[in-house]
């Protein structure tokens, strides 16, 4: 079932709890629920124009948890495009890929799958095993993998990244510095890298799916971590996180009535805070794009003298806020 927007307000206020619900009328989304932040940082962007619509303390920097996949899904698409791989290529299962531990597919070294069907284990069941067989089959090891991880990093002006696992699982240390580190607005940078140039849409909007069909005599059956799919009207995307140490991150993204949006949250101290908060960023985002204020003029049609233009442009680089600097927010706040 899909709620409408209209009927995303009772949506958030029935699952905020007591202490929450009473301060529903709040003017920022980065207001404390039972006195914790609700995020370290967030960031919305109108995937089409990259316009910053809402931010507040997006270059913080901090572990992305499980949304490292995206990156490693960035990687395979370039090594598919590049005639490296194709969605077909088998990929015997290593002994290392079987240990990785934490969110699995539970993938055994007598065992062979495609690499279209890890990438939706990566996708949908966020498999470790699944992210480490495919950086392995692409690269030739995990090394090589990050290295080329953290090129497509600066190449798409993530200046603030830094990858060192293809699954996004904490070092052995524990040591926040010594994993992947990044920040919401650099995450927002390659989401909207991904709906544009690659079909992570087709991976990250699948609700439910069976893994090792053919292959496992009982396959699995994997449901999406991201828990506003198929719930929350135009949501088809991306990627949530978590570890002890990141918190709860979510890339998410929503399309409605041909407008696009992106949002980013990191380090939210619950599940319900995170999906909520990204939930009301996503309304207030889109209230904003349909808003007469911001609606987009009328393009000329194109013509010799006015060529067609992508309606993808560089996302606008910004400085990181000072430490006390206010959030920015470029929406009005409505009423509840």
């Amino acid at each position: 079932m899909t709620f409408p927007p209209s009927a995303i307000a009772c949506l958030l206020l029935a699952l905020l709890p007591a202490a929450m619900a009473a301060s529903a009328g709040f003017t920022l989304p980065s207001s404390s629920v039972n006195g914790a932040p609700a995020y370290k940082g967030a960031i919305a962007m109108d995937a089409s124009t990259g316009d910053v619509l809402f931010e507040d303390r997006a270059d913080t920097v901090g572990p992305p948890a499980s949304m490292t996949k995206l990156m490693t899904f960035a990687v395979v698409q370039d090594r598919i495009a590049a005639g490296a791989l194709t969605l077909r290529t088998p990929v015997p299962i290593d002994p290392a890929d079987a240990r990785m531990g934490g969110t699995q597919v539970y993938l055994d070294p007598r065992e062979t799958f495609s690499v279209e069907e890890l990438l939706y284990a990566m996708m949908i069941q966020s498999a470790n095993d699944a992210a480490h067989a495919l950086a392995r089959a692409a690269a030739g090891s995990v090394p090589a993998f990050v290295e080329e991880m953290n090129a497509k990093a600066r190449e798409l002006g993530m200046t603030d990244t830094v990858f060192r696992t293809p699954h996004g699982l904490p070092p052995p240390s524990r040591r926040t510095a010594e994993g992947d580190l990044t920040s919401p607005r650099d995450f927002a940078k390659l989401s909207r890298h991904l709906i544009s140039q690659t079909d992570v849409l087709r991976y990250t909007s699948i609700r439910l799916r069976e893994f090792g069909t053919g292959v496992r005599a009982e396959p699995m059956q994997m449901v999406n971590h991201n828990k506003l799919v198929e719930k929350v009207a135009g949501v088809d995307g991306l990627k949530t996180g978590f570890t002890n140490g990141a918190g709860f991150c979510l890339a998410a993204t929503a399309e409605r009535g041909g407008r696009r949006v992106i949002v980013v949250t990191m380090g939210s101290p619950s599940q319900k805070t995170r999906d909520l908060m990204v939930v009301d960023l996503l309304e207030r985002s889109f209230a904003a794009l349909t808003a007469p204020a911001t609606r987009a003029a009328p393009r000329r049609p194109a013509t010799a003298a006015n060529p067609p233009t992508s309606p993808l442009r560089p996302a606008p680089s910004a400085a990181a806020p000072a430490a006390e600097a206010p959030p920015v927010i470029k929406f009005s706040i409505p009423k509840r």
